[in-house]
């Protein structure tokens, strides 16, 4: 009955990956420490080893129609691992808690902001933010990559759903681009993540390859019908999933 438990939570997971790029961590972790009682470090590097297989089905899935770009998701990636680093080492002087917090409140903003732009004019197709110069465009992502590791190092989680707001906000990519690129990114960032819980060993590989199946069928069935759901539609889903992380991010933080 666990084993089965399991797999409906892969189920759910892969579904909400391939819909909204969001990372496995958000699902997962709170239903390994809450229903079969798995330490917190344990549940976390589970859950990347998840985010990494799933991600990658996912991403692959976008990729075949056309809907992840490449070039910015291998250099936002590098940034990110490489910022995470300094996000790390600046974590023992910042309260996480609140920087959480903070993040939450602006996203239950720019999902409002959003929701009320879409109401009061008829949306036109989005096009990526153009670059006269390759290198201005492989810099901005360099920098964006660089922010969202930063910020992930320092209170550990966000990263999927940062990445997804800066494509969407700051590159100006199309609904679909933004979930496909972003979960490339997030398939080699939890990667990054995942090497240092498995040397010590914070990995439980028989609830990971369980979970896993779930999650891939969740998000492989998830990708194919997310990719032919209007970009309009789109948008306003992830609106309200921004709304409703960011409330669950400040309510955790009021939590603690």
């Amino acid at each position: 009955m666990s084993y089965f438990l399991l797999v409906i939570i892969g189920l759910i997971t892969g579904s909400i990956t391939s819909l909204v790029g969001a990372s496995a961590v958000t699902l997962i972790v709170p239903a390994l420490s809450m229903l079969f009682h798995v330490d917190a470090h344990t549940a976390i590097g589970t859950s990347l080893f998840v985010d990494i297989i799933t991600s990658l089905v996912v991403s692959y899935s976008y990729h075949k129609k056309g809907n992840v770009e490449l070039k910015s998701a291998l250099w936002i990636a590098v940034a990110a691992v490489i910022g995470a680093q300094f996000g790390s080492a600046l974590a023992n002087n910042t309260k996480g808690a609140t920087l959480s917090g903070l993040f939450g409140a602006f996203m239950i903003l720019s999902g409002v902001m959003s929701l009320r732009k879409q109401h009061k004019h008829e949306q036109k197709p989005k096009q990526p933010l153009h670059f006269k110069h390759e290198w201005q465009q492989i810099l901005v992502s360099i920098l964006i990559g660089l922010g969202i590791g930063v910020i992930s190092g320092i209170f550990g989680a966000g990263g999927g759903v940062m990445i997804l707001m800066a494509l969407i906000f700051i590159l100006n990519y199309p609904m679909h681009v933004a979930v496909g690129t972003s979960t490339l990114v997030m398939a080699i960032t939890a990667t990054s993540s995942e090497i240092g819980y498995a040397i010590h060993g914070h990995v439980d590989l028989l609830y990971g390859l369980i979970l896993t199946v779930g999650a891939v069928i969740g998000g492989a069935v998830g990708a194919k019908y997310a990719n032919k759901i209007n970009d309009d539609v789109l948008q306003t889903i992830l609106n309200w999933f921004f709304i409703l992380m960011g409330v669950m991010m400040i309510a955790q933080t009021l939590i603690k």
